[in-house]
């Protein structure tokens, strides 16, 4: 495409998600600003799939500047690096293969960067109707404010700090000249870079209006191991700083332990205990079905929520004993593959 270079530079990490960011790269045709402010950068960590015939394909009939660059498989902080390497936008924006873009998130992001709004931002992630129940049901628990005290960027009111996360984050490239990309962390290394930007005085801002919808885990296997490796990355990210571990991140391994604490103690009165903690969930269950509108969500929130729960506090005690108490290094969780 001739003409001046686009204004935004659009990163994606992939591998072997050709499956998944068809879907995103049909949202980005359907953008509601003109197709010269954008270019997409797909870069592949080494995919073993078609990703690099497919996405030929779509650079030969887009109406976007798209590039795609490859490395050996290193994970998506490695791969979003390399994809800063060759973005020549002034803004550049991160969003995850299993995402897809809101008609009209580009144009609510441009709009605040030229009113000079934010250096830095993160947006939040939302569900689409024809998401699974499944994928319904992780979305309320990952961005309900009752079962993560809006941390994660889906209210006003938030009981951490706010990190933007690279499913929906951008900066300015003056953020990119100076403290440079992201770190080598297998998990966190958004946080850990947000908290760099946070560190280094720059402006960051929530930007309600800015949605993207996240294709989340497909089962509640790979759901569990995904929020296990946030348990550990948490801890791995408070042995860096210890801004980035506050006292809401400890919640779910209290919740365990205290419940642990309570069925070895009040044994025989298993079943009261077990009724006293399943009323509370059903109750979620039923506000997460209302929310979403559907009342097959109900049911699998039942095992979402303890999923999430379990999954993050049991990640988190064990790297918070091996890291703080053993003096181990860094650690990692399930270390088979970063995208599955």
């Amino acid at each position: 495409m001739a003409g001046k270079p686009p204004i935004i530079s659009i990163i994606t990490p992939s591998y072997n998600r050709v499956h998944e960011i068809k879907y995103l790269y049909n949202s980005l045709k359907n953008q509601s600003v003109n197709f010269d402010l954008f270019e997409f950068i797909i870069s592949d960590d080494g995919s073993t799939d078609n990703t690099k015939e497919i996405v030929q394909n779509w650079q030969k009939e887009s109406d976007f500047l798209i590039k795609i660059i490859s490395q050996s498989n290193q994970g998506p902080g490695a791969a979003r690096n390399h994809g800063l390497q060759i973005a020549t936008g002034e803004l550049i924006l991160f969003i995850d293969s299993d995402c897809e873009a809101h008609p009209d998130w580009l144009k609510n992001i441009y709009q605040e960067y030229i009113k000079d709004t934010f250096d830095a931002f993160g947006g939040p992630d939302s569900a689409k109707d024809d998401f699974t129940v499944l994928q319904k049901a992780i979305d309320f628990s990952m961005t309900s404010f009752l079962t993560t005290g809006g941390m994660r960027g889906h209210s006003e009111k938030m009981l951490a700090k706010f990190f933007p996360r690279t499913h929906n984050m951008g900066i300015k490239r003056s953020i990119f000249d100076e403290i440079g990309g992201f770190g080598s962390l297998r998990h966190g290394q958004d946080i850990e870079y947000s908290n760099r930007i946070r560190k280094s005085g720059f402006r960051i801002k929530f930007l309600i209006d800015a949605t993207v919808y996240h294709r989340r885990r497909t089962s509640i296997k790979q759901f569990f191991k995904q929020v296990y490796n946030w348990g550990v990355a948490r801890v791995n990210l408070g042995k860096i700083d210890s801004d980035m571990l506050e006292l809401i991140h400890f919640f779910p391994a209290i919740t365990i332990l205290f419940i642990t604490i309570c069925f070895v103690l009040f044994q025989e009165s298993f079943i009261q205990l077990f009724i006293i903690l399943f009323i509370p969930l059903c109750l979620l269950a039923l506000y997460g079905s209302f929310k979403k509108k559907d009342i097959r969500v109900f049911f699998y929130l039942l095992p979402v929520v303890p999923s999430q729960i379990f999954g993050y506090g049991l990640g988190f005690i064990q790297a918070f004993v091996r890291r703080f108490i053993l003096g181990q290094k860094e650690i990692v969780g399930f270390k088979k593959n970063y995208y599955k």
